[in-house]
């Protein structure tokens, strides 16, 4: 929720230091009823937008959210509230959305008021809760437009936040990733990001940064008059941070993994039971299942989530030779997909054995991409024949299973996880998202340099230029030092009326 300010004692909503000389509003005073109390916005710039999702007979609640300093006036011009409620900050009102201009009631409806600074955005927020479907939010957005708002972009009322010192940039990058997550671990980990998390770890490591070049320029410019500097120490303090941030851009991969999931193809030559796996992994029935051969022509997708992961499973159309024109295609399809998938499960029959087909289908694995080779049908081999396959090498099977029976199906997913290296999700506490990955690479390149420039037992301002260029990365991750245009980028990925 994006409600209040002063909820969280962890979360501090001051993150870059603007802090008023007489405390901070945003936590422990009552700023009162004063309309324009802590507002920085332009007057004339109040932003509004649907604030929820919005489908026809679905959603019982609609939101038209209003972030500026008119958005009172607009809340008062467009709402009529019976009786003798009172218009006070975080207090909700019942009453109608009256046309201004016919009268007309638009909707029944709640609206919330809340003042600046007590606000997600730090500024005079109003909230219409409306009927949810299509024609009524959408005309209350219409009447609040005409009433002298205008329409959010992407992400605006985030990077209002932001602005107005209410957010740093990975609690503000960390909403978008919980709105999105297809997981509950992936939502944990957005949280771990949304209280603060990856910013304390980010901006202490930026500290010590700037700790070692402030002694490191001093000594630029007054070395005769300070004490003597350690350039061990220095260059040991240098390499521990280093070593911190290498370790966050390590483990960045598993946390993408946990926030966009895996594209999991499964391939095999035609009736291995592709299908059949496909339903009993997602346990429905997803896919045609029956005794012929080239049965499914189409890719099929999947989704679960396995261990906190979700995944898409891929079935793909059997790969052979045939002259078959929609065989052919489908057969084309899988090829694609085989190329594309982030691992690959690759299917044969147990009962018939390792084939030279199979062996053909293992070669178009892409080099790098992690591949379990799965036996299937182990329920029709005969007990006293165990488990080997004629002509199999040994060792081809990573596993064998039945997607009839589900015998062995059970070990599939955990030996996936940890063919792509993706045993240990739960110990993450942090994870850098793509952005913030390839600004804690950039820094540790300029520590690199730094310590080049130690070995080499350069003057101390040839170590500060690269070092000043790794603080000035860190800055960029959490929002301290970033430019408009790559602030527009970031909040053009979210969604309208976040």
């Amino acid at each position: 929720m994006d409600l209040v300010a002063d909820a969280a004692p962890e979360w501090d909503p001051d993150p870059r230091g603007e802090k008023e000389k007489s405390g901070d509003p945003g936590i422990t005073s009552d700023p009162g009823d004063t309309i324009d109390q802590g507002d920085t916005s332009d007057p004339g710039d109040t932003i509004a937008a649907i604030a929820t999702a919005v489908a026809p007979g679905a959603g019982s609640v609609a939101i038209v959210r209003l972030s500026g300093a008119s958005s009172e006036a607009i809340g008062r011009r467009l709402f009529t509230a019976p009786g003798q409620q009172v218009w006070e900050s975080h207090r909700v009102l019942y009453g109608h959305v009256v046309d201004p201009a016919s009268g007309e009631r638009v909707d029944e409806a709640l609206l919330l008021l809340m003042r600046a600074p007590r606000s997600f955005t730090r500024e005079n927020v109003v909230e219409f809760h409306c009927h949810g479907g299509l024609v009524a939010v959408r005309r209350v957005l219409e009447l609040v437009l005409a009433a002298g708002a205008r329409l959010a972009a992407a992400g605006e009322f985030s990077q209002r936040a932001f602005l107005n010192g209410r957010l740093d940039l990975t609690r503000a990058e960390a909403l978008m990733e919980l709105v999105a997550a297809r997981s509950r671990r992936a939502a944990q980990l957005a949280m771990a990001g949304l209280d603060g998390g990856l910013q304390r770890r980010i901006g202490a490591l930026r500290e010590r940064l700037l700790d070692q070049l402030a002694e490191l320029e001093a000594r630029v410019d007054f070395e005769e008059d300070l004490p003597p500097l350690d350039p061990l120490a220095v260059r040991a303090e240098l390499e521990a941070v280093r070593g911190e941030l290498a370790a966050l851009v390590e483990g960045a991969r598993q946390g993408e993994v946990l926030r966009e999931g895996l594209r999991v193809a499964i391939v095999g030559r035609p009736n291995v039971g592709k299908s059949s796996l496909l339903n009993r992994l997602s346990r429905r029935e997803r896919a045609i299942v029956t005794d012929l051969p080239g049965t499914t022509r189409d890719l099929l997708e999947s989704e679960l989530v396995l261990e906190g992961v979700p995944l898409t499973l891929l079935d793909t159309a059997g790969i052979r030779a045939t002259t078959d024109p929609v065989e052919l295609l489908g057969i084309e399809r899988s090829r694609e997909a085989l190329a594309a998938a982030d691992a690959v499960l690759l299917l044969f029959d147990l009962a018939t054995g390792w084939t030279a087909e199979d062996e053909a289908l293992q070669a178009l694995v892409p080099a790098g991409v992690p591949l379990l080779r799965v036996g299937n049908k182990v329920d029709l081999l005969d007990a006293a024949a165990g488990t080997a396959t004629t002509g199999m090498p040994a060792g081809a099977a990573d596993l064998a299973i039945s997607a009839h029976t589900g015998a062995g199906a059970e070990a599939l997913g955990p030996l996936l996880l940890r063919r792509c290296g993706l045993q240990d999700l739960q110990g993450i506490a942090v994870a850098l998202n793509q952005r913030q990955r390839q600004l804690a690479a950039t820094a540790i390149q300029g520590l690199d340099r730094s310590l080049a420039a130690a070995d080499a037992g350069l003057p101390w301002d040839f170590w500060t230029i690269d070092l000043r260029d790794a603080a000035r990365s860190l800055g960029a991750i959490t929002g301290e030092e970033v430019s408009e245009a790559v602030l527009d980028r970031v909040f053009s990925r979210f969604c309208i009326g976040k």
